[in-house]
């Protein structure tokens, strides 16, 4: 399949992932096809360890869904529209590498939703997140009154949800819906990030990420059988002894992914 609107770039054992429909980057039915293709490939892909997902541009990460897409849907239309996003969303959150998202502008909508999937979000100075939907006589459908209350909790979800309002970076993060805001360029620091993610034993990230996850969304007795299952998993790795010998004999580990 060849992206309209995908760009991809793989420097070592990271792929950068960049939105390319500017100046804004919207989401459309073509873009979620394109990015469950291409996390449907780089998940596939050993030689990548982690991934970036950022916009092109300067001023929009995402800035929400294609409206002149939507405004021409039906009810039926819709539906199937915001049940592929769902779909592309859940997937990309489930990708069992780190997903790193750089938040380079505005991130609206759609585009907070798909921030929200990332495992770790870098976000410029200038970025600037909201969910407008109510203003416009709609709500978030792909998961954003669901993930959004996970981080921040309810009460300052319904904030964020019902007025609709900008916050800027340095809001966000002391609500802790990015990890970082960082003073330089930000997709070098999320380039950074996922290097050293990439040096990690894949199996242990991937299991960490399960356990993460599942956990999440289970009571504690649950998410503690799933932990339990993943350390299994984890153990029984080649990089178990790898990293547990180097650790002994005070040396880097060379991890093979096995």
């Amino acid at each position: 399949m060849s992206h309209q609107y995908l760009l991809c770039e793989k420097e070592e054992s990271v792929a950068v992932v960049t939105i390319n429909r500017p100046p804004v980057n919207p989401l459309s039915t073509q873009v979620f096809q394109e990015l469950s293709h291409i996390f449907h490939e780089l998940d596939a892909d050993d030689e990548v360890r982690a991934i970036v997902l950022t916009g092109s541009g300067e001023k929009a990460f995402v800035a929400g869904a294609d409206i002149n897409e939507m405004a021409g849907l039906d009810l039926v239309g819709v539906n199937k529209m915001n049940k592929m996003s769902r779909a592309v969303f859940t997937q990309i959150e489930n990708t069992s590498k780190p997903v790193i998202a750089a938040l380079n502008g505005l991130a609206l909508g759609g585009g907070f939703e798909l921030a929200l999937v990332c495992d770790l979000r870098i976000s410029s100075e200038k970025a600037k997140f909201a969910f407008p939907e109510a203003g416009l006589g709609i709500i978030p459908g792909g998961g954003g009154t669901q993930r959004l209350q996970k981080i921040v909790g309810q009460g300052v979800a319904k904030e964020l949800l019902y007025f609709g309002e900008m916050i800027d970076a340095n809001r966000a993060l002391a609500l802790h819906i990015v990890n970082k805001v960082p003073p330089d360029e930000v997709l070098d620091t999320a380039k950074e990030w996922a290097r050293k993610l990439a040096q990690k034993p894949p199996v242990a990230m991937q299991m960490l990420k399960t356990a993460v996850n599942a956990g999440s969304n289970t009571d504690i007795e649950t998410g503690l059988t799933i932990e339990a299952a993943c350390f299994g998993n984890a153990f029984s790795t080649e990089d178990r002894k790898e990293g547990l010998n180097a650790f002994v004999e005070k040396r880097k580990p060379a991890f093979s992914g096995r």
